[in-house]
C-alpha cells in the first residue's frame, strides 16, 4: 500500500513515485549497456595475453630458406687445369690447336681459361661430374652453339653471312663442320681438297651424284674442291655462292675470259649469270649444257613464241632469229658456229666476234 504525504493529494503523490521510479530504471539500464560494452574487450585481453618476442617461433619458409643449399649460386670459372685433371687426352689434343692461343690472351680474359672460353664457368661441373653442370656445344642447339661462336668470329670476314645463311637456317651448327678438339692446324676443319669434300657429300650426296655425270667439274679426282666455288658460312649470293672480284660469282676465279665488262653483253649472263645456260655441277651434255644440243639453249629465249607479258612489264628477254635461220637446215642447227663469242663481244652486237 502507498503511503500518503501529509497535506499532498493522494493523486499526485502516485504520479512523483512512478517519475522516480522510471529514472532509476533508465539509470539501471545505461549501467547494464556499458558494463556489457567494456567487459568483452577486458576479458578478450585476459585470455590472450601478448606472447614475449623472445618466445614467438620464426615462420616456417624462412627456416628452410636459411636450411638451403648453396647449389644453387652461380658457377664460377676454375681454369683449364681442374679441365686437364679429368679430360687429359683432350687437353693435350687441345695445346696443339689452333684455339689453344685463347688460353694465353689477357685482352679477353680468359688467360687459363681457354676450356671455359667455349664450355662456360665449370666449378659447378668440377664438383658434380654431371655433363648437365657444363655447356657442351656439340650437344646444344645449334642456335646456342653458333652464339657461343660467334662470340669471338663474328667480326671475320669470313663470318660475315653466318647468321643468314643456308647452313645457319637449316640447324647446322658450326661443330658439326669443325671439329674443335683434335689436334694439329689442320684439326679444326679439313683442308685438301679430298678431305673437304668427303666432309660435304655428307650432307649432300645428291649433288654428289651430280658430279658422276661424264661433264662435270673435277671434284672426284680432287683437282678442285666444294669450297672453291661456295663459302659454307654464308654469301651475299644465292645457294651460298663465294665471290670474286669483290662482288662476282666465283665461277670467274677460274673462267676469267668470261667476265668482261664487255662492250655488247649478252644479257642472261649479267642477270641469270652462268646457271641460266650451264649445270655448274654436272651434266650430260657437252659443256655442262642444260640441253643436249645447242640451239635447244638458245631457242629457250630466241623463239618465235611471243611473249606479251615480258613486253608489257618492259623485261629484257631474246628475240626471234631472222627469217633466213631455217632450223630444217644443219648449218643453222648450231647456233655457235656464227655467234661465237656468246658470253660477249667488244666489238659486234650480235656476238659474230
Amino acid at each position: 500500500m502507498l503511503k500518503r504525504t501529509a497535506g499532498v493529494p493522494p493523486h499526485a503523490a502516485e504520479v512523483r513515485l512512478w517519475a522516480d521510479l522510471r529514472v532509476a530504471f533508465f539509470f539501471i539500464a545505461s549501467l547494464l549497456l556499458l558494463s556489457a560494452v567494456a567487459l568483452p574487450g577486458a576479458t578478450q585481453e585476459k585470455a590472450a595475453p601478448p606472447q614475449p618476442a623472445a618466445e614467438q617461433k620464426p615462420p616456417a619458409a624462412s627456416t628452410e630458406a636459411a636450411a638451403e643449399p648453396e647449389n644453387n649460386q652461380p658457377a664460377t670459372y676454375v681454369g683449364s687445369e681442374t679441365c686437364e685433371s679429368c679430360h687429359e687426352d683432350i687437353a693435350k689434343a687441345f695445346k696443339k690447336n689452333p684455339h689453344a692461343i685463347v688460353g694465353t690472351e689477357k685482352r679477353r680474359g680468359w688467360e687459363g681459361k681457354a676450356c671455359e672460353s667455349c664450355h662456360g664457368p665449370g666449378s659447378k661441373h668440377a664438383e658434380s661430374v654431371s655433363p648437365t653442370d657444363i655447356f657442351n656445344p656439340a650437344k646444344a642447339k645449334p642456335a646456342a652453339a653458333d652464339r657461343r661462336c660467334l662470340g669471338c668470329h663474328a667480326g671475320q670476314p669470313t663470318q660475315a653471312g653466318r647468321i643468314q645463311n643456308s647452313h645457319a637456317n637449316n640447324q647446322v651448327s658450326c661443330v658439326q663442320c669443325h671439329a674443335v678438339h683434335k689436334n694439329g692446324p689442320n684439326g679444326l676443319v679439313p683442308r685438301t681438297p679430298v678431305a673437304i669434300n668427303a666432309q660435304c657429300k655428307g650432307c649432300h650426296n645428291d649433288i654428289w651424284a651430280s658430279f658422276q655425270k661424264p661433264f662435270r667439274h673435277r671434284l672426284p679426282e680432287g683437282a678442285m674442291s666444294c669450297v672453291d666455288c661456295h663459302n659454307p658460312h654464308g654469301s651475299a649470293l644465292p645457294r651460298n655462292m663465294a665471290v670474286s672480284f669483290a662482288n662476282e660469282p666465283s665461277c670467274f676465279k677460274c673462267h676469267g675470259d668470261k667476265r668482261g665488262p664487255f662492250v655488247f653483253e649478252h644479257a642472261p649472263i649479267r642477270e641469270d649469270g652462268c646457271g641460266a645456260c650451264h649445270e655448274a655441277h654436272g651434266s650430260a651434255n657437252p659443256r655442262m649444257l642444260t640441253r643436249h644440243e645447242v640451239r635447244y639453249v638458245c631457242l629457250e629465249c630466241h623463239s618465235n613464241l611471243p611473249n606479251p607479258q615480258s613486253a608489257q612489264a618492259g623485261l629484257l628477254g631474246g628475240s626471234p632469229p631472222p627469217a633466213f635461220h631455217d632450223l630444217r637446215s644443219p648449218q643453222y642447227r648450231n647456233c655457235t658456229i656464227c655467234h661465237l663469242k656468246v658470253h660477249g663481244s667488244y666489238v659486234n652486237r650480235s656476238l659474230l666476234r
